[in-house]
């Protein structure tokens, strides 16, 4: 980066909130360092800083807490981090509407304390709250175990104002739930990962703060009895907003294994009137005996909130030096026989693995543990993870591994044939490929 550009970034958001040299360490990616990293502290500084990198032709990689940063190839080029972290408000809340504006900086943690105090909050549970932003959220399509009832970002944003690659404040959706002029232009950045536009506020639906909120754990010997206890909830009355299924590695590295002989555990969420909960976990406990529990618990308060946080953290907590993580997506049919046969492919590796999924959406996050030395038995695991997963019809992605990994297993998918559209949307909106070149899926 040429120092003129550099003086005229410090000028825009002064030079305390430009980093450089050493301290760029926590901002390194893919063994690759940034020439800056940039804070702006308005939306209007954030415009002005990404027209200068599109006129130079400068490489710009969104920065929110950096939980997901990880996801995604290599970088191209790596010039500038921009961080959001000072576009941390909430701007708007009407708890009459039950919708909140939020600058994309906010953490996860702060927005649901401010509309807590008002009796409200925000239905998505990622991993890292403290650390996730409004905008890293958004941009990565990141949810929690509670996406079984409430959904994911797609059903929960309103309206989205979004800093393109050449500077422009583009604003769409709306302020209300019933807002259905136009395209859906909200939609489009959801899952972008900062390859379209810098995701500065957004507003959302929200929910009343439940009465009651309880955590059920039932743990099974074997995780096909998981798997049946799975399916007697989903033909039952029960409405639990979370359905969580982990096998014993999981159980074990997260510290939740209540004895040497569980082999898995169901987890269902219960939230609501303090009536209703209370018989739910009653019926619950009925439901599943049919499928042979050998334990059987309900967590409440701060039990049950530090073992939805172990449960969502899986990917970092399940062993104490993860190799990799890949989430995979099959149908909620076929998670069981997945977990299995996946387990088997890595114990024949010579690798130790941990599964926790969304059992009734069927997404999956497989854990490897550290294989020593070699990366191969790592790669020949995940490329068979891969196949298995696409035999049952369905896709993974590489959430997290070291870059020798990266360089021999695929990030994403092949796109496909939607990846003509996706190179048209992203030469429309960032025709200089400033915006987090080479990170997304085919390259774009």
């Amino acid at each position: 980066m040429q120092p003129a550009l550099l003086d005229k970034v410090r000028g825009i958001v002064g030079s305390e909130y430009v980093l450089t040299g050493v301290e760029l360490s926590p901002y390194v990616l893919e063994g690759r360092t940034p020439e800056a990293a940039v804070f702006p502290g308005s939306v209007e500084e954030v415009s002005h800083v990404l027209a200068l990198a599109s006129e130079a032709g400068v490489a710009v990689t969104p920065w929110g807490g950096g939980t997901k940063i990880s996801i995604g190839a290599p970088p191209t080029r790596l010039g500038i981090v921009l961080g959001l972290r000072r576009l941390n408000r909430l701007l708007e809340h009407e708890p009459g509407d039950l919708t909140a504006t939020a600058q994309g900086g906010i953490t996860l943690e702060a927005l649901q304390a401010a509309l807590g105090a008002r009796g409200q909050w925000f239905s998505l549970d990622p991993a890292f709250g403290r650390e996730a932003t409004l905008g890293g959220i958004l941009a990565a399509n990141a949810s929690g175990p509670r996406r079984h009832l409430y959904g994911t970002a797609r059903d929960l944003l309103i309206g989205v104002a979004v800093v393109s690659a050449d500077g422009a404040v583009v604003r769409g959706g709306g302020k209300v739930v019933k807002n259905v002029a136009g395209y859906d232009l909200p939609k489009l950045y959801i899952g972008s990962f900062g390859t379209l536009g810098v995701i500065v506020e957004a507003t959302v639906k929200l929910r009343p703060l439940p009465d009651d909120d309880r955590l059920v754990l039932a743990g099974f010997e074997r995780l096909k009895d998981c798997g049946q206890a799975v399916r007697l909830v989903l033909t039952s009355d029960l409405i639990p907003s979370a359905v969580d299924l982990l096998d014993g590695e999981a159980l074990r590295g997260l510290g939740l294994a209540a004895g040497a002989g569980v082999g898995g555990a169901l987890l269902l969420g219960f939230d609501g009137m303090r009536e209703q909960v209370k018989w739910q976990c009653e019926e619950a406990k009925r439901v599943v005996s049919e499928a042979g529990p050998v334990e059987h618990r309900v967590l409440e308060a701060y039990a049950r909130e530090e073992t939805w946080r172990l449960v969502r953290e899986v990917g970092r907590r399940a062993f104490a030096d993860p190799a990799a993580v890949l989430q995979l997506a099959v149908l909620p049919t076929q998670v069981t026989e997945v977990v299995e046969q996946a387990g088997v492919v890595a114990q024949r590796n010579g690798l130790k693995a941990a599964f926790a999924a969304h059992a009734a959406v069927g997404v999956v996050t497989a854990v490897l543990a550290d294989g020593g030395d070699s990366a191969q038995p790592v790669i020949a695991t995940l490329r068979e993870w891969r196949e298995l997963v696409r035999a049952a019809g369905g896709h993974a992605v590489l959430e997290r591994a070291p870059l020798a990994v990266k360089e021999q297993v695929a990030v994403w998918e092949p796109p496909g044939a939607a990846f003509r559209i996706m190179e048209r949307i992203k030469a429309q909106l960032d025709p200089k490929g400033v915006l987090n070149p080479g990170r997304f899926v085919g390259g774009i």
